[in-house]
């Protein structure tokens, strides 16, 4: 196998790997609009996955993983042994932890739902690249799941309940505007929770304080970033 071709000014090179031209279409949006990404290659269907990995050579690879599953799972292992150092992240419907555990054993590094923010996307991309485990912070995996629940993130001041609600609503990549209709309260009210979050758990700005929240999800198997995003303290108004 010939050397990758080498990263421009440390942008994350991404294949897109999808049935539907329709969302082929979103990703490539998503992946291009979002910094320190760009899509690369020709999008197609994971049944020609390792073609267009040859052509396009990506640092990472997003992946649907729909009806389809068992075919795609198998591309994804056919990609992990022809160039193991790139990164899969896969799109998926299904929440079943079995499901989940099925596709981390493929290969796939970054387990997220079709519904996923993009901001949640670049960092399930640049995670599973830095060697990190991540699952979408919307799947329960405390039912019957073969990992203990992660951890959370306890800021030295407890956020407020309100806070916490806030800070759910940054993790899906939301707008202050779209969090104020969301939680009925008014975008200046959005700002200032925004504010003592970032405050609270000592971060530059919004996607600081997410990588933070994604990055303190450290179960017991190395390197995962999962779960809920349960990040609360003192029940506290706001």
């Amino acid at each position: 196998m010939s050397a990758p071709l080498a990263n421009t000014r440390g942008v994350t090179r991404v294949l897109i790997l999808a049935d539907a031209p329709v969302l082929r279409r979103g990703l490539l949006s998503m992946i291009n609009e979002t910094a320190g990404l760009q899509a690369v290659g020709t999008p197609g269907e994971a049944r020609r996955a390792l073609t267009l990995a040859e052509s396009a050579r990506p640092d990472a690879v997003v992946v649907e993983l729909g009806s389809g599953r068992a075919e795609t799972l198998n591309a994804c292992r056919d990609l992990r042994r022809r160039f193991p150092q790139v990164a899969i992240v896969a799109l998926a419907t299904s929440e079943d932890p079995a499901v989940v555990n099925e596709a981390l054993a493929a290969g796939v590094r970054g387990y997220l739902l079709m519904n996923t923010s993009p901001t949640l996307l670049g960092w399930a991309v640049l995670a599973a690249r830095a060697g990190r485990t991540v699952v979408d912070p919307q799947i329960r995996r405390t039912e019957g799941a073969t990992e203990p629940v992660a951890k959370e993130l306890t800021p030295s001041v407890p956020l407020t309940r309100r806070e916490a609600d806030v800070l759910d609503e940054l993790i899906q990549g939301q707008s202050n505007r779209q969090i104020g209709r969301n939680l009925f309260i008014s975008e200046d009210t959005v700002k200032s929770h925004v504010k003592a979050i970032l405050r609270k758990l000592g971060a530059r700005d919004r996607a600081h304080a997410v990588s933070l929240v994604l990055s303190a999800r450290n179960p017991a198997r190395p390197g995962c970033t999962c779960g809920a995003h349960a990040l609360t303290g003192t029940p506290a108004g706001a």
